[in-house]
Order: C-alpha cells, then structure tokens, then sequence
C-alpha cells in the first residue's frame, strides 16, 4: 500500500459526529503510515486531531455567505501545493467549494473525490452535491435508502455502507443494575439514587429527540405502579431555559415532575449509561445512525426506541423487542415494561459497529480510489 495524502473538508472542529470521524479518520490514517490534512475553520476539537499526527489548514469554507465562494480559489491552490490523492468532503458548502475547486484542474492533477452523506438532509440541490463524489460513503443502510430515493441517478455501485464505530474499551459492559455508577450520579443530584427503575435519554434540548414522549411514557409506566424515573440527560443547556420549563411544565401536568431529573450533558455517558436501567432512543425525525443504540448496547443496557431511520435499522439488527412503531404510545410503554421486567442484561453483539471497523472500511475505500486507473471526474 502506498502512502496517501487525504483531504478531509468540513465547516469547523467544534463539536458533533462529523466532527469526530473526522477526528477518527485523520487517526487512522497517520497511524497507518498516510498523511492527514483537514481543511476547516478550527474550534475546540482542534487540538485533539493534532494531537493525532494530522495537519490542519485554517480557512472557513462553512460560513452561508457569497463571500464563502473565494475559497474556491483558495482549496485550488492547496490542493495544488499539498497534492492530496483523495480530497474527501462531510458537509454540503465545503463540497460544493472542493468539487468546484477540483474541476477547475487540469485532469492529471485532480484528487480523487469522497463524500460522505452523515444526515438525512432535505433533499434539493444544494444537498445533492453529497452524491457528486466518485465513492458515496453513507452511514447506515438507511441512509443509502434516502440517497437513491431523493437522487434516482445516483450509480448504485458507487455506495458504500460504512457505519460509524465506537471504541467498544470505552463503553465495556456493566452488571444490570450497576450501584456503583448509580451511586456516584446520585451523590451530585440525589434524585438519581433509589432503587426504582431509572429511565436514561441522552441528547440535546430539542423537541425533534421526543422528551415529550419520553414523559408520556414515564407517566404510564407511574400509572402501572412502577417508580420509575426520567433522566433528560444533556437537555439543560444554556440557551434552552425555555424549552427545560416547557418540560417541566408538561411533567406538572402529568403529575410526575418528582420523577423528572433534567440535567446538562456529561462527559462520563458510558457511566451514565451503567447507572440506567433503560435508555430511550424517541428522536421524532428519522436519524442517519443511531450511535446511543450502539453506545447503550455495548454497556449491557436495554434500549427502546421508535422503528424509524438508523435507530430502527439498528434495533432490527441487535435488539428487535425494542423497534417501536414510531408514535404508538402504548406499544412504547408495552416494550418498555417488558424490557424493564426482563432480568440481566442485553448484551448484544456490536462487532459491525466498531470504530476500527469503521476505520480500516474507509481507509481501504481511500486505497481501493486511489489505485483505480479510471479517473472520471464527479459529476
């Protein structure tokens, strides 16, 4: 294998799952001897991809704005001076300015293109240019699905299905119950101990992840005699003091404010995740993957979530019992009952969902690419 210099785009390192494979790619590919160079406006993350080995160019090629479009010329210049064999872009706008810049060099000097479709973004034209590159990489199946929906002249055999991985040694199983993790979260908020089942639901405060029907189910699990809990886990962020009183406004009118822990987000989650007896995956609009379903799974704890997008394709795969049909609160509080009920953990098998999976799949695409003798531009 010879030694690649690889280009990945994005808008900024601050945070979220693009930002992080990103990360995760530029590691892989100087531990396995290649060169990593990020182009992007920095942020918080800067310092843990170079701490990998990975270069980084500062310029923002993420900002909406008509100004954005002279770092055309700007990528085109790069790629000239750092000649990259594959140029491998994760969001729309730094597609769009790294296909341009691209086109605009001779054909024995172009880079090798990669996209990689993280989301179900609103299909159109600005979002097609995901579809532009010579190997498609999408994260879950049910993500190809959307791409040959929206864009039908996609080449099929361009696609390739890699998932996103996590490091299972950060996420190892854990008995169930696990009073040690429980016991370190209630010494900050006691609210979290007790002996009652404890209901975790991790993510950012927005309507779009479902508290609502997480408090629907919590109510009707209350109903049936079962003290449990709700942990909105990561809800309480700044900025989102309106929405945290909607919340608690809603548990008011339910009568189970008294079982509502909303808290800010942790770095500890695969803690958090022991310290649960069920983590709720109930985001309202289909998700790309699903990674609180192989983050839960992997610790040995139950999840139940609706049967949409990656999360669905992910329960049908490693938890069936626990697909919901999106929206039917009493087939989610029949599910979680019986998860709930049933003794022991859920250990599942999350060999395909490994970060080193993830890694080595996209590192021989990179390698597959840029030893092919063909070399058609994207269109």
């Amino acid at each position: 294998m010879r030694r690649l210099t690889v280009l990945q785009l994005l808008p900024a390192l601050h945070s979220g799952g693009v930002e992080r494979s990103t990360i995760e790619i530029a590691d892989a590919l100087v531990r396995a001897g290649h060169r990593a160079v990020v182009v992007s406006a920095g942020g918080r993350l800067l310092p843990a991809l170079l701490a990998t080995g990975a270069e980084h160019i500062s310029v923002d090629i993420g900002r909406k704005s008509l100004a954005t479009l002279r770092h055309i010329g700007t990528l085109r210049q790069i790629l000239l001076r750092e000649k990259p064999d594959i140029v491998h872009a994760r969001s729309r706008l730094p597609a769009w300015l790294g296909w341009r810049a691209l086109r605009g060099l001779p054909a024995p000097l172009r880079a090798r293109f990669v996209t990689t479709v993280h989301g179900l973004n609103s299909p159109g034209i600005y979002s097609q240019v995901m579809t532009f590159g010579e190997r498609v990489i999408c994260v879950s199946d049910s993500v190809r699905g959307y791409v040959l929906k929206h864009y039908p002249r996609t080449a099929v055999d361009k696609l390739r299905v890699i998932p996103r991985g996590i490091d299972p040694l950060q996420f190892p199983p854990r008995p169930r119950p696990d009073p040690a993790a429980r016991a370190r979260f209630a010494a900050a908020d006691p609210r979290l101990g007790g002996d009652g089942p404890l209901l975790l639901m991790p993510g950012r405060g927005t309507r779009l992840k479902g508290h609502a029907d997480a408090l629907q189910l919590l109510a009707g699990l209350r109903a049936t005699g079962v003290d449990a809990r709700l942990w909105l886990l990561g809800t309480d962020e700044p900025g989102r003091q309106a929405y945290v009183a909607e919340l608690t406004s809603l548990a008011e009118q339910a009568g189970v404010e008294a079982a509502l822990i909303i808290a800010p987000p942790t770095a500890a989650i695969a803690d958090a995740y022991a310290a649960a007896d069920l983590v709720l995956q109930l985001s309202r609009k289909p998700e790309a993957f699903g990674r609180t379903v192989i983050e839960a799974l992997a610790v040995g704890r139950p999840v139940v979530g609706w049967d949409h997008g990656g999360v669905g394709e992910l329960l049908a795969q490693l938890q069936p019992a626990g697909a919901v049909t999106p929206f039917e609160q009493a087939a989610l509080l029949q599910a979680a009952g019986d998860m709930l009920a049933s003794p022991g953990p859920a250990l599942a098998s999350i060999a395909p969902y490994t970060l080193a999976s993830m890694q080595q799949a996209t590192l021989n695409l990179y390698q597959e690419l840029a030893d092919d003798p063909r070399h058609a531009a994207a269109s």
